[in-house]
């Protein structure tokens, strides 16, 4: 659970502080995702918020429970995987879709798509 620990924590408090900053328009415009302006973009982007939000109350539930010693962690934690494989699927499918590839975006949300599959495994047998 060590690596898995940090992670989380990295993730969830990332998706955190990426909605914080999303909000307060912090993010420079070239940095943003392409056809920023697009009302239909815009809120395409906000549509995940409740499902990034969702994850990390789940992943840091899991920390916590962990921390207790509380075996519900690891439910906690298959949850808190299973929807981060889906935020990023959900995104790389979109982007694909629309033929848009950026380095940066790809980079994330591939990394919240393949980094599950280290733990998973683990999870579903127990």
């Amino acid at each position: 659970m060590k690596s898995l620990k940090y992670l989380f924590l990295l993730v969830d408090i990332g998706f955190i502080l990426y909605w914080l900053i999303t909000l307060l328009k912090l993010i420079p415009a070239e940095y943003l995702y392409s056809d920023y302006n697009n009302p239909m973009m815009v809120d395409w982007n906000w549509s995940f918020l409740p499902l990034d939000l969702f994850i990390s109350f789940t992943g840091l539930m899991s920390v916590h429970q962990y921390n207790k010693s509380d075996k519900s962690w690891e439910k906690w934690a298959l949850m808190s995987l299973v929807l981060t494989f889906t935020s990023g699927l959900q995104a790389i499918s979109f982007w694909a879709l629309r033929g848009d590839f950026d380095l940066t975006w790809w980079l994330f949300n591939g990394f919240l798509m393949i980094y599950p599959f280290f733990y998973l495994p683990r999870f579903i047998k127990s």
